[in-house]
């Protein structure tokens, strides 16, 4: 559940000043000679609209001859579909849709396209083929089904998909005809299974059953028996989780992760015929995935090492990772091998770089780029790599985060912060680009990413530590990141916000409501404030993991007076700093009306709010305008209430929609 709901937030920004300095003995005033040189220090100033003209790119597979790769990009402002040549680079729209659009897949044996979209954020994905000639079909039924595609088989004939057309709460699995897309139902999900992949060769569907937020199975259904049954492999005594991961390409083995044997996931082989596990892959951090080129000859698997990604690749026929080239600095994501192995194509991303395309023609000595996704605006001396760092929590907790420190900053140069919350509960805050965060630090604001109690990648203890305490601890280990950030030098210590997005809108308000004095501005961007609702209004397809979210969160049936405790909007006469709050109008996960209520609320304090709604967003912000505006928003929230607190009048109200 924690990892369904994490979602990432886009587009916050703020814009720069000078900070003074505070009134300690070792400060002294800036003279104009230093002013000069912390504005040299600190770069060239970048708006918003320059920032989110950088283009994100992903996807990575291979078309059946080589020559292309399918790839989405937002380069229009919205994401689309595009044919990108595996040679040049150069690209060919394949899509032009005004609402947002994922690639899912290319046909095996043509030039055929799966592609992915909802409806202005609503969640209800379809399928959609994009045909030879152009013509989009949708192969979805229903107005209000969800879909999902699994996978082909390895001939091409047959792809399958999952609806919840038959029960909303469920998905059943479906097998396509791949020339005429006439289907099949072969499962009937009445038990709540999840659907995980089908083999290649379409005999054996992997499927996890979630019970507890502790504890999972995996299961393996077999179409060549008499009675298709989904039969157990992970029975355990001791809650643990078991998910299924991958087949080996000839389909006699079960790739699947588990953390039974330790604090950290493992990846596990099940080899179908004899029924024996084996240790496949295991590290010091989570093994996050496993899967293999089309031959099974590469393995290629990653690691969640400290909020960073580490891919390896594992050549199957001689033991050895296969040695790559010099690369530019990053992590490797979305690896993916032509049909024929000879070709490998991934992204490189890191703090200062957002992803782009590269290829390998394997036993060369160089890679080719095929993207630039950065403006070229952007000097990319300008943006700032993130710093581990760690700080003891109330209880002696050692807490991780990622700190940006902006440019130019020093004891004689002080910057003000803003604490950020991920979303979740359970997500992470992890290394990589974003404009949100370069934006801000661009801008002279100095970003924590606190991965407070809770947050997936340090263990399952730590994982497990904010259950049923939401609000509490954990909100307290945000607080204490505030006082870490106190400690610094460079740091502005009296002035410090808050923001976040789902999960961390829902500490921010926390933060505001439940620690008013603690925070001076909070920036709640779609977060959660009335758990009674919230949980009593969760989205139908969530119902195969909600005893799970009940055992994060609580049961409303008999948790009803903790949930309308920790709810900010119960406790909104306490909120007395400058507030923002930012909405997707057709969010099904935290409706509007949760935002409605606060602002509302919070307006009768003669608190200055803000609020900012998108009528075509759900629950994150998919379109570049709109991340632009969002993020001309928080500059002027940012600049006048945490940078220049003061300026504005108490009890001055501001209100945008």
């Amino acid at each position: 559940m924690k990892k369904s709901l994490h979602l990432s937030v886009l587009a916050l920004a703020v814009s720069l000043g000078l900070v003074a300095c505070s009134n300690t003995s070792t400060d002294r005033t800036p003279t104009p000679a230093d002013k000069l040189q912390i504005t040299q220090q600190a770069g060239q100033q970048y708006d918003a609209q320059t920032f989110f003209e950088t283009t994100t790119y992903f996807g990575s597979s291979f078309s059946e001859n080589g020559e292309s790769i399918l790839i989405g990009s937002d380069q229009s402002g919205i994401f689309n579909l595009y044919k990108l040549d595996a040679a040049t680079g150069a690209q060919s729209p394949l899509t032009t849709f005004k609402d947002t659009t994922y690639p899912v897949s290319w046909f095996p044996n043509d030039d055929r396209v799966l592609l992915t979209q909802d409806n202005a954020g609503n969640e209800l994905y379809h399928l959609f083929v994009r045909e030879l000639d152009g013509k989009i079909t949708d192969i979805t039924p229903g107005d209000e089904t969800r879909a999902g595609f699994v996978n082909f088989t390895n001939d091409g004939k047959y792809f399958y998909a999952m609806t919840n057309e038959r029960d909303a709460k469920f998905m059943d699995l479906y097998r396509y005809d791949a020339k005429t897309y006439e289907r099949e139902l072969v499962f009937k999900n009445e038990l709540g299974f999840n659907i995980s992949e089908v083999s290649k060769d379409g005999r054996f569907v992997s499927l996890s059953k979630t019970h507890t937020n502790r504890d999972s199975d995996t299961y393996l259904l077999d179409f060549n028996k008499r009675i298709v049954k989904p039969t157990i492999i992970s029975k355990h005594s001791e809650p643990a989780n078991y998910n299924p991961m991958t087949f080996s390409a000839d389909g006699s083995a079960l790739y699947y992760s588990t953390d039974a044997k330790g604090e950290f996931s493992q990846v596990w082989k099940y080899d179908i015929a004899t029924g024996e596990h084996s240790l496949a892959v295991k590290d010091d951090w989570n093994v996050s995935f496993v899967y293999f080129s089309e031959s099974g000859r590469y393995r290629v698997s990653g690691v969640n090492a400290d909020a960073s990604t580490k891919i390896s690749i594992l050549d199957t026929k001689t033991g050895k990772a296969l040695k790559l080239p010099q690369l530019p600095d990053g992590d490797l994501r979305n690896v993916n091998f032509s049909k024929d192995e000879q070709t490998l194509a991934f992204y490189i991303n890191s703090d200062t770089s957002p992803s782009n395309l590269f290829v390998w023609q394997l036993g060369t000595d160089s890679v080719k780029q095929l993207t630039q996704a950065l403006n070229p605006k952007i000097n990319p001396d300008d943006l700032v790599a993130s710093e581990v760092v760690r700080f003891k929590s109330f209880d002696g907790l050692d807490i991780p985060g990622l700190l940006f420190k902006p440019k130019g900053a020093s004891a004689d140069n002080k910057r003000p912060a803003v604490v950020f919350v991920h979303g979740g509960p359970g997500g992470q805050s992890r290394t990589g680009y974003s404009a949100m965060r370069q934006h801000l630090i661009n801008h002279g604001y100095a970003v924590f990413a606190v991965n407070n109690r809770g947050s997936s990648g340090y263990g399952k203890t730590f994982f497990h530590l904010d259950d049923k305490n939401h609000g509490e601890n954990d909100l307290q280990d945000i607080v204490y990141g505030k006082n870490y950030l106190q400690t610094l030098d460079w740091i502005d210590k009296d002035k410090i916000g808050i923001m976040g997005g789902s999960y961390g809108g829902y500490m921010t308000a926390a933060a505001l409501a439940f620690e008013p004095d603690e925070f001076k501005v909070g920036i709640d961007i779609f977060g959660v404030t009335n758990w009674v609702r919230t949980l009593e209004s969760i989205p139908p397809w969530w119902e195969s993991f909600k005893k799970a979210l009940y055992d994060e969160m609580g049961d409303p049936a008999t948790d009803a007076e903790r949930h309308r405790a920790i709810s900010p909007l119960f406790h909104a006469q306490n909120i007395t700093k400058p507030l923002m709050v930012i909405q997707g109008a057709n969010d099904p996960r935290v409706l509007k009306i949760e935002s409605d209520e606060l602002v509302e609320k919070v307006k009768q304090n003669g608190v200055p709010v803000e609020y900012v709604v998108f009528d075509d967003e759900g629950h994150g912000f998919s379109k570049k305008h709109n991340r632009v505006t969002a993020s001309e928003a928080y500059v002027k929230f940012l600049d006048t209430y945490l940078k220049g607190a003061g300026l504005k009048v108490p009890g001055e109200r501001v209100a945008t929609k």
